[in-house]
């Protein structure tokens, strides 16, 4: 079964490490250029999911959650990795004065937290996962 099957039945996990391998294995295979919506309450692990995807590219220096920063750029020895957090954001329109499309230089993946928060500013091919936890605190992931 292959990382994209994987996380399209439904994955879970038990530890931080168990999410940031699956998310190296990701890395492999997400395309060039592409922006990965992450849903899911606080503490369900986008940041931690995201910091696996950083290694998986190649970034060595350390990943945290650009909440106040709103974005953060993160250069890894195959891929840039823009990561936005927008949870601050009221709506779509905040998003262009970041001019974020100025530091998307290919090949790059644009990870966004909190999307349902700028939902009609992400691209029709936006990959869109789900994170959740379940009461036993193993935590679950799925690529719609």
């Amino acid at each position: 079964m292959t990382i994209l099957d994987k996380l399209r039945v439904g994955a879970t996990t038990s530890s931080a490490e168990q999410t940031r391998a699956l998310a190296r294995e990701f890395a492999a295979v997400l395309p060039a250029d592409t922006v990965l919506a992450l849903h899911g309450t606080l503490g369900v692990g986008k940041t931690t999911f995201t910091q696996g995807l950083a290694a998986g590219f190649g970034v060595t220096e350390a990943v945290t959650s650009p909440t106040f920063n709103i974005f953060t750029l993160h250069r890894g020895g195959t891929r840039l990795l823009v990561h936005l957090d927008a949870y601050r954001l009221t709506s779509e329109r905040e998003v262009e004065p970041l001019m974020l499309e100025d530091f998307l230089v290919s090949p790059w993946c644009l990870v966004v937290e909190w999307p349902e928060k700028i939902a009609a500013w992400l691209p029709a091919g936006a990959w869109h996962l789900d994170l959740g936890i379940r009461p036993d605190q193993r935590h679950t992931l799925k690529l719609r």
